[in-house]
């Protein structure tokens, strides 16, 4: 959801050869994403969906939601529908994957999501950088389990945070 040109999409694909992907995201970004999926000939892989993932369902049934970047500039109660709508369309053991710039549980770092946090705060109406926590919370209550914390080096302090459906 919120797949812009479909990097990661394209990404997922060339290293998983047996992988479908389907990008979600608004009519505008479609014509750059078609353009980028063909660069790497995966038109017949990566399928591209016109969505406002706030205020349209999400079709489909999926074994994989990949979140990149996308609850930051929402509300926390848009973040939670969002995540509420990608955990629907996920078949029972399905995975969710969030990758945010996550704050600590205090809400006072790492810098970079903390800074981060605070130009959403100025921003945006209501967006802003999300503790593990809070994060964990939107998933449970859309009936997510066995969370899992994927620490990398990264340029930005960005962080993953998965969980299984069911």
């Amino acid at each position: 959801m919120g797949g812009g040109p479909g990097t990661y999409s394209i990404h997922f694909c060339l290293n998983n050869p047996q992988l479908k992907s389907t990008v979600y995201d608004l009519p505008t970004t479609r014509p750059f994403a078609e353009k980028t999926i063909a660069k790497f000939n995966l038109q017949d892989r990566i399928d591209f969906k016109n969505a406002d993932y706030l205020e349209e369902d999400i079709e489909g049934v999926f074994d994989v939601a990949w979140l990149s970047h996308i609850l930051h500039g929402e509300s926390f109660e848009d973040a939670r529908k969002i995540v509420r709508k990608a955990v629907s369309t996920l078949e029972p053991g399905g995975l969710i994957i969030i990758h945010e710039f996550i704050l600590n549980n205090t809400m006072d770092g790492p810098l970079f999501p903390a800074l981060f946090s605070l130009n959403m705060l100025l921003g945006t109406p209501g967006g802003q950088a999300y503790s593990e926590e809070q994060l964990i919370t939107m998933l449970s209550d859309a009936g997510v389990r066995n969370f899992q914390r994927i620490y990398f080096d990264s340029p930005n302090d960005s962080g993953i945070l998965t969980g299984i459906v069911g």
